[in-house]
């Protein structure tokens, strides 16, 4: 099975000013395709190579892992940016959200914290355990938070040569 980069759900411009097209593109087109690129040639002939990328994170290791890892990274990553977003949850995450940390402008505040904590390459997540708990918890280079029985909600790359 040859992994492919998946479509963005919105063109390359529509973030902008947040990211500008150019910085988008490079972060899609360069780096999140050469970790496809790699995981392909990677799996090529080995006992992943019919594996789906989720397969792939829960029973792999060293340079399959993190080039998995980084391809399901970033499809998350790309889905929790939208043009239209900002604003308030609403409903059963915005219900969640305040029962564990009161507002959700305390909420934002220690999300954000912990991103700009995360030093170097890494991810910060809103997750949800399996207890329907809600947590935010940083990650370093490939790590996700699939690996811990965490149901990532949104992400946030850290990349700091970026942005």
């Amino acid at each position: 099975m040859e992994h492919k980069l998946p479509s963005l759900p919105y063109a390359k411009d529509a973030l902008t000013p947040y990211m500008s097209e150019e910085t988008l593109d490079y972060h899609y087109s360069k780096y999140h395709q050469s970790y496809v690129s790699n995981l392909n040639k990677l799996i090529l002939g080995t006992e992943f190579e019919y594996r789906s990328v989720e397969e792939i994170v829960g029973t792999s290791s060293g340079g399959a892992f993190n080039s998995a890892a980084q391809v399901w990274n970033h499809r998350l990553f790309w889905s929790s940016l939208s043009p239209q977003g900002g604003g308030e949850p609403g409903g059963v995450l915005a219900d969640a959200i305040k029962g564990r940390w009161n507002t959700l402008t305390a909420f934002r505040h220690t999300f954000a914290s912990a991103t700009v904590s995360n030093f170097g390459s890494g991810w910060t997540w809103l997750v949800k355990g399996a207890d329907g708990s809600l947590d935010i918890v940083s990650t370093s280079n490939a790590a996700t938070s699939i690996s811990s029985g965490l149901r990532p909600l949104i992400t946030i790359d850290v990349w700091e040569h970026a942005y």
